[in-house]
């Protein structure tokens, strides 16, 4: 990507970045981008949602690891906005010390936020978490990335 669209950005502007897709692109809002350093975003979580069907029926509460996912996604898109990284492929490669706080039960929309601490090479880390409506921390972690070409279609 040579020029980013303005901010905010939706969906379009997200798939054109991420190559997740419906059910799995857990990311709805791009409100702030520094490419490769920072990201803010949005997830709406709505009762819709495959997985409130079975966790837990009567009781729905967002899975965790859908919410280390989501920021993972943003830590994605803060790699992938930068120029040398562009139309490659961000890999999820670990996950240090994760802390879920709070329940996220819906309807809810999390902030969550992304600062990129280091990129060597093709490895980055960087600090997460994801913020209910009331500012209260649901979940936060430190998380690592793998950045590499994109391969060809099978």
């Amino acid at each position: 990507m040579t020029t980013a669209p303005a901010l905010p950005w939706g969906r379009p502007e997200i798939e054109a970045v991420l190559p997740h897709r419906t059910p799995f692109l857990l990311l709805d809002e791009v409100l702030e981008l520094e490419p490769g350093e920072r990201a803010v975003g949005l997830k709406h979580v709505s009762t819709e949602e495959p997985h409130f069907a079975g966790h837990f029926p009567g009781y729905p509460i967002m899975p965790a690891v859908l919410i280390v996912e989501a920021l993972a996604q943003l830590g994605g898109v803060a790699i992938l906005s930068t120029p040398d990284s562009a139309g490659k492929l961000v890999l999820f490669a670990g996950i240090e010390q994760a802390r879920f706080r709070a329940q996220v039960r819906p309807p809810a929309t999390l902030r969550l936020e992304v600062d990129i601490l280091v990129r060597r090479g093709p490895i980055g880390k960087g600090k997460a978490r994801a913020l209910l409506p009331d500012g209260r921390v649901a979940a936060e972690a430190q998380l690592t990335f793998a950045v590499m070409d994109r391969p060809l279609a099978e």
